[in-house]
């Protein structure tokens, strides 16, 4: 369906592998955005307590989407995931205004990572059904994204649970996977 179309986009070479990276603070939406990216069912999500790994193959292409939990006594193994990430997708909950600054410092620090140097990023502005969501907008403001100059990003849009904003923040990663050459 629509994973299996972005991979054929992506797809420009046989056997092809593609690192997804998946951070974001614990309570972003994460696991739920991947089972949401593999079709499963996501009535059911716990907590991730270390990874979850999906790898989902299309004639000759491997997409392996890496899950990283996001409490705080899990967050310095991330950097045991960085090598190799063809892409970073970072995820928000826009609703919980409160650990804005806390989201902000931790993607500062994955941006300033040597070994995820010129990656190009997408940001999932998650949560969106919910009233009391932060607006993209409002939230690449107080992130001050537009100071990024050191590779491509995005920030867009999602609902995990629905899946709305899901595809054309994927479709962006087809485009923009192979930016990260620098």
């Amino acid at each position: 369906m629509g994973l299996l179309s972005i991979l054929r986009k992506l797809k420009n070479a046989p056997d092809q592998e593609v690192r997804i990276l998946l951070l974001g603070l614990d309570n972003a939406g994460k696991t739920t955005l991947l089972k949401q990216l593999a079709s499963e069912d996501i009535s059911h999500i716990t907590p991730t307590q270390g990874f979850n790994i999906k790898s989902v193959q299309s004639q000759g292409f491997k997409l392996n989407l890496w899950d990283i939990g996001g409490q705080r006594k899990i967050r310095p193994y991330w950097r045991n995931y960085f090598e190799n990430t063809d892409v970073l997708i970072y995820v928000i909950d826009s609703a919980d205004r409160k650990r804005f600054e806390e989201t902000g410092q931790e993607l500062a620090e994955l941006l300033d990572e040597e070994k995820l140097s010129g990656v190009p990023v997408l940001i999932f502005a998650n949560k969106q059904d919910l009233l009391t969501a932060a607006p993209a907008t409002e939230i690449a403001e107080g992130l001050n994204l537009h100071t990024i100059r050191d590779r491509v990003w995005q920030i867009q849009s999602c609902s995990a649970l629905s899946g709305e904003g899901v595809q054309d923040g994927m479709n962006w990663v087809c485009k923009n996977m192979n930016a990260k050459k620098k």
